[in-house]
């Protein structure tokens, strides 16, 4: 019995992860949940499965009276708490062995960091735990790994299992890997559907509408992850994630547009055959593998019919129209704390797309913005978790967004933490700040309403 603990278990990772433990209930317990926000939902699994420790995010709702229920629901016997902390907290608990880290943004590194700190097994879903960290995070993992080594708990043969990615991609690198000589390897393919917009250009993407981009052809995500997934930022993730997961360089990383999406990923080999992992697109076989290796468990959906597959397209990025795949390529070539910025950045501009306070195209302008404004003032190395919290703030401070119909450009960052640097750039505005001396209006300058004196 593997006893886990599901951080963001009402996301849509989260409640597919609750699912597959639903399934297989003989082999697996969760021992904890941690919510952002949705207290409700997270108080329904808890009494489905009678899990009694509970965290939330939002320490805003520690006054509401949902909490009352929480710690109801916790009891004598469990942990309750709101607030980040509290969320870590979970990752410690004595009786969990796997994490499953399912939350969203930056704010799931440091729930990463603690549970290998802890030596649990870390199922990851978060992202930016790799992107951002990746330099922290993979030589705490080669610890667990071996402390899992010598401890007897890791399988006899293959990877010890510290870090078990639950992306489909890296899930499907990870498996096509198994048994195979890292030295025999010679390319990486990483699959992308291509998103909604697969086939059009810049010029037929200035007007789309958040509904537009949320609307993926062949999987069912979270809002954060569609909208990255159709500007392909989610694809350039995906590269830093295998750089890091893999120890692969990133001349060794391709992307292809695999429009059916039943080719999770690929690896080439030095003697030119090609591993591919082929599946139903569903979310519960990456996290189903991920809890169940080196075991497989039966199927938790329908496996997937090759009578009715018909046929496998594949075609290249178009890096020109979707620059974000590029940019993220770049941030991780330099690496440092380039992606940690370009990460930050990113976030604002899909959050004011999402909000309907900046453009689609926008979103990779803005992330270029403030990109170059890092590399000018100079990308450190890696060293801390406290030097990449305040590089994220860095890199998200202010609002990267542009209104609709505004003057200039559309798409440009209305106000962005290095303006002052990039005023030079046609698609930055000038400073708020600099606006007001001057006794101009701050409509038209990037922002959509004027700012409170």
């Amino acid at each position: 019995m593997k006893r886990i603990v599901v951080l963001g278990s009402t996301g849509s990772i989260g409640t597919q992860t609750v699912d597959v433990v639903r399934q297989h209930s003989d082999e697996l317990e969760i021992v904890g949940l941690a919510v952002n926000t949705r207290v409700g939902d997270m108080l329904e699994q808890a009494r489905a499965h009678n899990v009694r420790n509970l965290a939330v995010g939002d320490e805003r709702l520690a006054d509401q009276p949902i909490a009352s229920e929480v710690r109801e629901q916790a009891g004598a016997q469990g942990v309750w708490g709101f607030g980040m902390d509290a969320v870590v907290d979970l990752v410690r608990l004595p009786e969990a062995d796997v994490v499953v880290n399912a939350l969203v943004g930056a704010a799931g590194l440091r729930a990463s960091y603690e549970t290998l700190r802890a030596g649990k097994v870390l199922a990851l879903a978060n992202k930016e735990s790799l992107v951002v960290g990746g330099d922290l995070i993979m030589p705490l993992a080669a610890q667990v790994d071996a402390q899992r080594r010598a401890a007897g708990t890791a399988p006899a043969v293959g990877p010890a299992g510290a870090l078990m990615p639950i992306d489909s991609e890296h899930g499907a690198i990870y498996q096509c890997l198994l048994g195979e000589s890292e030295r025999e390897v010679s390319r990486l393919w990483v699959t992308a559907s291509g998103g909604p917009f697969r086939g059009r250009k810049r010029s037929d993407l200035e007007d789309i509408t958040p509904a537009q981009a949320l609307n993926h052809p062949t999987w069912s995500m979270g809002a954060k992850i569609s909208i990255d997934s159709s500007t392909l930022m989610n694809k350039g993730l995906e590269v830093i994630e295998a750089h890091h997961l893999f120890n692969m360089p990133y001349d060794k990383i391709s992307v292809v547009v695999q429009p059916q999406s039943a080719i999770h990923s690929m690896v080439e080999f030095t003697d030119g055959s090609v591993k591919a992992h082929l599946g139903t697109t569903d979310m519960r076989i990456p996290i189903q593998f991920a809890l169940s290796y080196p075991q497989r468990w039966e199927a938790p959906v329908e496996p997937l019919d090759f009578t009715k597959l018909g046929s496998l397209e594949f075609a290249p990025a178009d890096t020109d129209t979707f620059r974000c795949l590029e940019l993220a390529r770049h941030a991780g070539g330099v690496g440092g704390t380039l992606p940690c910025v370009m990460n930050a950045a990113n976030e604002v501009a899909v959050a004011a797309f999402l909000a309907e306070q900046g453009s689609y195209l926008g979103i990779a302008e803005c992330v270029e913005a403030v990109m170059d404004a890092h590399e000018r003032e100079g990308v450190q190395k890696v060293e801390s978790l406290e030097q990449l919290r305040f590089d994220h703030a860095a890199g998200g401070t202010g609002r990267c967004a542009a209104p609709r119909g505004g003057h200039g450009p559309r798409g440009w960052p209305g106000r962005c933490p290095h303006a002052h640097r990039l005023r030079a750039r046609r698609h930055l505005p000038m400073p708020a700040g600099r606006i007001r001396a001057r006794g101009l209006p701050l409509v038209g300058y990037g922002f959509r309403r004027p700012l409170p004196r």
